[in-house]
């Protein structure tokens, strides 16, 4: 009689669940191990996480993208002078250096209803891929619904908090921080928008709101411009954001936030 060779990869009968998620799960077993493919593919996802931490603002061509949109630009940095001082020492990547501080300081303007940061975080990768088709979307509706904007802040090793002082040295009643987030196996360049109602620094993440999981496999361009600028305008109608500011939009078909 002949013998019956088994598959090599003995498939998992939770494989059916892939299907719904980017995690991995039901990874299947070749013998007690972890099958090649699927070790393989853990190493690239780890790899470009780490790549995407230490990436760098792809700063020339964010330039020339927002002046192609007409919006003046600031260029900043934090007290953090380097990305290993930032990972070490987190409070430097959430206040200016002096000197752009300054900068914002002597600014001779009005207040604004928006300050918009732009903010390496985690992943500048997710800011070099996303926030410029956000913001061509996001741009006509503050246009449209006659939101005054303050000159974009681009602001590098910076954090979430790092948004209060530049909105508040703008004088602006609301900041929206785009930032890279923390890098996970299947999605090392998610893009996040935290807003802040009058923002001062010193304020803590009760304060905020988050927008997390932007990008097109998980909340689209579309979908995360309307829900940015719909709690923008509840929270300057109510005067608040944080904990007290809810999310009343409704997600269209096929654009359910994934993560």
């Amino acid at each position: 009689m002949k013998e019956i060779q088994k598959p090599i990869v003995q498939t998992d009968p939770w494989a059916a669940l892939k299907e719904f998620t980017a995690a991995r799960i039901a990874l299947g077993r070749t013998g007690t191990a972890e099958p090649l493919q699927a070790m393989l593919q853990f190493r690239l996802a780890h790899a470009n996480a780490r790549d995407a931490v230490y990436a760098v603002f792809d700063q020339q061509r964010l330039l020339q993208e927002l002046r192609s949109l007409q919006q003046a630009v600031f260029v900043l940095h934090t007290q953090a002078a380097g990305r290993s001082e930032y990972l070490q020492y987190p409070h430097r990547g959430r206040r200016l250096l002096a000197k752009a501080a300054d900068e914002l300081k002597s600014f001779n303007s009005t207040s604004y209803d928006i300050c918009l940061v732009l903010a390496d975080g985690l992943s500048a990768t997710a800011i070099n891929n996303h926030a410029i088709p956000v913001l061509k979307l996001l741009l006509p509706l503050f246009e449209k619904y006659g939101l005054s904007l303050a000159p974009i802040c681009l602001v590098q090793e910076g954090r979430v908090a790092i948004g209060d002082e530049c909105g508040s040295l703008l004088r602006a009643r609301l900041v929206a921080v785009l930032i890279g987030e923390r890098p996970g196996l299947s999605s090392p360049d998610s893009l996040g928008v935290y807003l802040t109602y009058q923002p001062v620094p010193g304020l803590t993440d009760e304060s905020r709101n988050c927008i997390s999981n932007i990008r097109p496999e998980g909340l689209n361009y579309t979908a995360a411009a309307e829900k940015i600028c719909s709690l923008i305008r509840e929270s300057l109608r109510l005067q608040l954001s944080g904990v007290g500011l809810k999310d009343n939009t409704t997600a269209l078909p096929g654009n359910e936030e994934h993560g």
